[in-house]
């Protein structure tokens, strides 16, 4: 297929190869992946300005989205790619084989310094997905800042640069420029951007950030990065957010109270802390789902409540010829899906592989299960279908709103509907709220479960 570049990917494209450290903030389905190939075949081909590529992606990303966009378009398919995963062994034989652009997945980058140390043979490095490099204390982060000066190129991207706020943009930055523009120590960006909240036994859990600061940092990175928004450049169908309310039958809702004031009641003390709230939420979570991980990792199933809704959900969607792209939370919500979906004679798959990706684009599944975290990043699956039904939510906003980007991207042709499976009276409503709020999730999730917390112990 020619390629026609929009006018924003023909902007793109000129900048990566004219800024040789560039953060490229692309907004979900603006084409990052096709503007970076492109940008590659023009240094590497037609001014011979890199030798050696390496794209550092997200599992499910690796395995396939950037040799199918290669293949896609007439200039990139001369491009060589070999793709380092696997066992080290495949590891280490694709690195040795003769290719443009070598791609590996993030959990092996740590790995990969590790080969090759002192003699790191990468002039050009793209980071798929930054923000999975925000963290200044994440082990990767590290390996890759130590090979940062050997690195002539290096192009991030992302529609999510700061998920959680901008302290994480520090990290991000600091691979571009070795902390020329935000400082060199994370702490002292810390200090110079940002005020601390109140502290409990000596850790301060929150950070605010100080006035003027926004302005002042978008300032200073505004020459190496480039912000779009695919509302601005696309004509995209609508998205439409659709809540499910489940309500617990009798039995249900006496089981998750129940269980709810004895987990309450066991905390430690009065004093709710970080990794307290979690615990529990993420218990409750469960709960609301219909079953519940024991001690030694056994399941109980405490109702089918949900289960019963979304089985509704699926009988309808199929009645209509309609696909369904399905999110759970826990093995045991997979396990239970692929129990009551057995019994239907739907075409059911989990999306494990890019052939599984392919079948559900040619329109041969019915059901395609995956979990959030291994599938919200660059994976195309707009083709396949227009419903998104999320039966265990998450917390993280990042994950959620990438996610729901696999089928609302440019592609789809029809209106995308997200359904949300929200159990009554459960630790599912809070998590709606949270992700109507956008930001300061983690705060809004202790104050949550205090409330919670409160209204339990004065019944």
């Amino acid at each position: 297929m020619e390629y026609t570049p929009h006018e924003y990917q023909r902007h793109c494209i000129n900048r990566i190869v004219d800024t040789p450290k560039l953060g490229l903030f692309l907004d979900m389905g603006l084409g990052k992946t096709s503007i970076v190939l492109s940008a590659i075949k023009e240094l590497k081909y037609n001014r011979f300005a890199v030798s050696k590529v390496l794209v550092i992606a997200p599992k499910k990303v690796a395995e396939g989205t950037w040799s199918k966009e290669k293949e896609k378009w007439d200039h990139t398919k001369c491009l060589r790619i070999s793709r380092v995963l696997g066992s080290e062994k495949k590891r280490i034989r694709a690195l040795y084989e003769p290719a443009d652009v070598y791609i590996i997945n993030r959990e092996n980058v740590v790995w990969l310094v590790d080969f090759y140390k002192n003699d790191w043979p990468f002039d050009m490095v793209i980071i798929d997905e930054s923000s999975s490099f925000k963290s200044h204390k994440a082990k990767r982060f590290r390996a890759l800042s130590a090979m940062a000066p050997r690195i002539k190129r290096i192009v991030e991207l992302t529609g999510t640069p700061s998920p959680n706020g901008l302290a994480d943009l520090w990290a991000q930055l600091y691979l571009l420029d070795e902390g020329a523009r935000l400082g060199t120590r994370y702490a002292g960006f810390r200090e110079r951007y940002f005020d601390a909240g109140p502290r409990h036994n000596g850790i301060v859990y929150k950070y605010s950030v100080k006035q003027g600061s926004e302005e002042a940092i978008l300032s200073a990175i505004s020459d190496i990065c480039v912000s779009m928004k695919a509302a601005d450049y696309l004509e995209l169908p609508d998205c439409i957010m659709h809540e499910i309310p489940v309500e617990l039958d009798l039995k249900a809702a006496k089981a998750y109270r129940e269980l709810e004031r004895e987990m309450v009641l066991e905390l430690p003390d009065d004093e709710v802390t970080v990794t307290s709230a979690a615990a529990l939420s993420n218990k409750l979570l469960q709960l609301g789902n219909g079953a519940i991980y024991g001690e030694d990792h056994s399941v109980h199933e405490v109702h089918g409540c949900k289960i019963e809704a979304f089985m509704e959900l699926i009988e309808s969607l199929s009645a209509s010829g309609k696909n369904a792209l399905v999110f759970y939370n826990y093995q045991h919500d997979r396990e239970r899906l692929q129990k009551a979906l057995a019994k239907t004679g739907l075409v059911v798959r989990e999306l494990k592989t890019t052939e599984d990706e392919d079948d559900w684009n040619a329109g041969k599944i019915d059901v395609l299960l995956t979990h959030p975290a291994s599938s919200a990043y660059g994976l195309n699956l707009q083709h396949g279908g227009n419903h998104v039904v999320w039966f265990g939510l998450t917390w993280n906003y990042e994950l959620y709103t990438q996610a729901n980007k696999r089928l609302h991207r440019q592609g789809q042709t029809e209106k995308v509907i997200i359904h949300h499976l929200v159990c009554e009276g459960t630790r599912d409503e809070d998590v709606m709220a949270a992700l109507a709020r956008k930001d300061d999730v983690q705060q809004f999730v202790m104050d949550s479960l205090k409330a919670r917390i409160k209204r339990i112990k004065e019944e």
